[in-house]
């Protein structure tokens, strides 16, 4: 039907948890696919979608090569990728241990770095082909761009998470080294105290602190502990100043919010990506199977 080869397929899924594919449906949707196919990502990214609320699809141009992202969400993004599917395809020339590398370094610092509720799933999947098309490309824009989309595919995925309003940023720095810094920013990033503090702007910003100090086998010290919302200084040397609850409530209630922990005890730094947690969330939730 495809004219290719079973070991030239890649197959990837999702759905509930313990239930097959339902072959049937998939052997008669393969019929005819060939000859339907269509060279807008924005359908393939369509054709994906779950509990997304929008297709996600990217393009960037690198000399005279593309790269184009489809991936969709929404939910059980931990702790790397879970229930996340994302293809990335190329027309750049690149043999598959150049792609290989550069993938795993970009996927670490974006699409691993992704919580959307701290849950997991069984069937998360990233791959990127390229057909060598355009010919050879320099490689250092080439993950540069590759790296960048990473990103921005991350933060649309977050912004989409299941009942999200905001999109939730959370950087990390003066970390003792990069591996604390991912750790203390994935706690921030999950912690339903502070995703409930952001939905409703409230500025009880002590959950951040906790939300550190849970990390207990880390090197972090609160008197050398600052953070920031927005760029608003909130907490210095572990302790809430005394800041202006209106002006906090207003730099919660945008739709992207950052958050910036320094930590004062080495050059370490990570950045996390999550979503505020909503009544949304819960009512998606609670009747997904059955609806």
């Amino acid at each position: 039907e495809l004219g290719t080869t079973a070991d030239r397929m890649l197959v990837s899924s999702t759905g509930v948890i313990g239930v097959p594919l339902p072959i049937e449906k998939i052997e008669a949707g393969i019929v005819g696919m060939a000859s339907d196919l269509q060279g807008d990502p924005l359908v393939g990214a369509e054709g994906i979608m779950t509990t997304d609320t929008y297709a996600k699809a990217l393009s960037s141009s690198v000399g005279d090569a593309t790269i184009t992202w489809v991936a969709k969400g929404s939910g059980m993004i931990e702790p790397n990728m879970a229930t996340m599917l994302a293809y990335i395809f190329t027309d750049a020339a690149f043999d598959a241990a150049s792609l290989d590398r550069m993938l795993r370094v970009a996927v670490d610092v974006s699409f691993n770095m992704l919580s959307v509720d701290g849950d997991t799933s069984t069937s998360d999947t990233c791959a990127i082909l390229a057909n060598g098309l355009a010919g050879p490309v320099e490689e250092i824009p080439f993950f540069t761009a590759l790296v960048e989309g990473c990103v921005r595919m991350t933060e649309l995925l977050a912004r989409d998470g299941e009942g999200a309003e905001h999109l939730l940023r959370v950087g990390v720095r003066g970390a003792t080294h990069d591996e604390e810094a991912r750790r203390v920013a994935k706690s921030i990033v999950n912690s339903p105290l502070v995703k409930t503090m952001v939905h409703g702007a409230d500025p009880n910003v002590g959950r951040l602190l906790m939300a550190v100090g849970k990390c207990f086998d880390c090197d972090i010290h609160p008197e050398t502990t600052d953070a920031w919302i927005n760029g608003y200084q909130v907490v210095r040397g572990g302790t809430r100043l005394a800041f202006d609850d209106a002006v906090v409530r207003e730099a919660l209630a945008v739709e992207t919010v950052d958050i910036v922990v320094s930590l004062g005890a080495g050059a370490g730094e990570a950045t996390a990506f999550g979503c505020d947690l909503t009544k949304g969330y819960i009512d998606e939730n609670a009747s997904y199977y059955s609806s």
